[in-house]
């Protein structure tokens, strides 16, 4: 199979240097359309789109397969090995921030940082942990996407897009979310919604900045304190704002706090 046709690879700019960027649930690679090319005079800008997302081979999805986020990872592998990638900066989003921790951790060697946009390892309340979810909602949440996956899809976009004052995007959000299968669709958020990948951070060597907002009903802001606890060598930065898509809500913020992360951490 072509890895590259699989997963809607495209790859634009001008630099060696390469900077791969990974959409969250729902999303596809066009969600980066305000954020990647700014870095194209600098960059080789390598985008993808995850099995069964945007225009990704859904041929090649199946339920088995993808039953946990290790096998997105292993998808993220192949495509670094296909373009032959070395020394990259992994910028991923929501679920594929530990999509991407999991590639990072098997191929250590091949990342040079990693920026997490509003990661979250769990997102299921456990004690003193603060996923923002119970167990209950999460269930109900399954129930409803295997019933009513439109309606569902329509109502979890607002509450993902925050930004009340700019409905556009929301109504974008709640696009890209109808364009998905909804049998894969209702795998996808089985996997990311009650995976429990906690114990994984203190396994991350590379450098890592999580980019947090400081009103994220999806991935509030003890699971962004949480990560960057447990990730020795990271920090946090926070966006002022609400929501769980800062590169389409805040593009400028989020573009000037990548840049700034990289210029600082050069070396």
């Amino acid at each position: 199979m072509n890895v590259l046709k699989r997963n809607n690879v495209v790859v634009k700019g001008n630099g060696q240097q390469p900077i791969l960027f990974v959409h969250g649930y729902g999303c596809d690679q066009n969600m980066w359309r305000f954020v990647a090319p700014q870095f194209e005079e600098t960059h080789k800008v390598v985008l993808l789109d995850l099995v069964g997302s945007g225009k990704s081979d859904w041929n090649a999805y199946n339920n088995e397969k993808y039953s946990t986020l290790n096998q997105y990872a292993s998808d993220l592998l192949e495509v670094v090995e296909a373009l032959k990638l070395q020394n990259i900066t992994l910028v991923v989003h929501s679920v594929s921030a530990i999509i991407g921790a999991l590639a990072a951790i098997e191929a250590p060697h091949l990342f040079k940082k990693i920026i997490m946009v509003c990661p979250s390892p769990c997102y299921l309340n456990d004690g003193n942990y603060q996923g923002g979810f119970e167990k209950e909602d999460i269930d109900d949440m399954i129930d409803t996407l295997s019933s009513n996956y439109l309606g569902w899809a329509s109502s979890i976009t607002s509450v993902i897009m925050g930004n009340a004052d700019k409905p556009e995007l929301t109504e974008e959000l709640t696009n890209s979310f109808c364009q998905h299968d909804p049998t894969i669709a209702k795998n996808f958020a089985k996997v990311t919604f009650t995976s429990d990948h906690r114990k994984e951070l203190p396994k991350i060597k590379t450098p890592t900045l999580i980019l947090q907002v400081s009103q994220d009903l999806i991935a509030p802001m003890s699971v962004g304190e949480y990560v960057q606890a447990h990730i020795k060598n990271s920090e946090l930065v926070v966006i002022d704002g609400t929501g769980h898509c800062p590169h389409l809500s805040n593009p400028t913020e989020t573009i000037a706090h990548l840049k700034n992360y990289l210029l600082n951490t050069a070396n």
